[in-house]
């Protein structure tokens, strides 16, 4: 056990999917996975271990923001031998073409504050950070296998959700994010420290343009396209 999940060694697949909501993680279980078990529970953080189509796969909740998601990835990566971390979330969008439900594959991620990559790895001071390059290419071949259409962006990681910069201010600063969220920036940098693999399929759950919003049930059980897509993925991690 560590001091954030009280799960035996063991209990975790080689690949975690990771949603932020503890919900969006017992929908997935609930729905998806066979021979089911909790395996962690604190604060409510949900974490699952089941089968998908006869695969062992892992599903649990990371929390909102960098920090919330620092600290599982971490212990996940470093202590119950966990190999790969998908994260599945949802996102705001600044384009008016990238629409409510499209799923979006982080290319890199401009996060706007280092503090906590420098915290992690000494002197690293990047704004940008990669997910793991082979990783990604599992994705969009499985996305393929699936014919699902999945846009290949820049993605923001933002540390106020109720930000004052407009849309304009963000794709500059970012250097075309097309897309904003709260948690990438920190896995990815985790996966780096530890020489593990991380990448980030999002959702749009907000047009940030049109004005166009999903509520907070639609987030938690309609966003089943980047499910299927993530969980297929389990095959190549037994």
């Amino acid at each position: 056990m560590t001091p954030h999940i009280n799960a035996q060694k063991g209990d975790f697949a080689k690949l975690v999917l990771m949603p932020g909501d503890p919900l969006r993680a017992k929908y997935i279980a609930d729905n998806y996975l066979e021979n089911v078990k909790l395996v962690s529970n604190v604060r409510n953080m949900l974490m699952y271990t089941g089968s998908y189509k006869g695969n062992k796969i892992s599903v649990a909740a990371s929390g909102m923001g960098v920090a919330s998601i620092g600290i599982y990835s971490y212990e996940l990566f470093s202590e119950y031998g966990v190999e790969a971390i998908i994260r599945i979330g949802s996102s705001g969008s600044f384009k008016k073409e990238i629409k409510n439900f499209d799923l979006v594959l982080a290319k890199d991620c401009y996060g706007e504050n280092t503090s906590f990559r420098e915290n992690l790895i000494p002197n690293a001071t990047e704004k940008i950070v990669y997910p793991t390059k082979e990783l990604n290419d599992l994705i969009i071949k499985h996305a393929k296998k699936l014919n699902k259409q999945v846009k290949f962006e820049r993605i923001l990681t933002e540390e106020a959700f109720y930000s004052v910069k407009s849309i304009d201010e963000r794709i500059k600063m970012s250097g075309g994010a097309v897309c904003v969220e709260m948690e990438s920036y920190g896995l990815f940098t985790v996966a780096e420290k530890l020489n593990k693999k991380a990448a980030c399929l999002l959702t749009i759950s907000d047009n940030l343009v049109t004005k166009e919003y999903t509520t907070s049930e639609q987030r938690q059980n309609s966003f089943n396209e980047m499910m299927v897509l993530a969980l297929d993925l389990a095959e190549d991690f037994q």
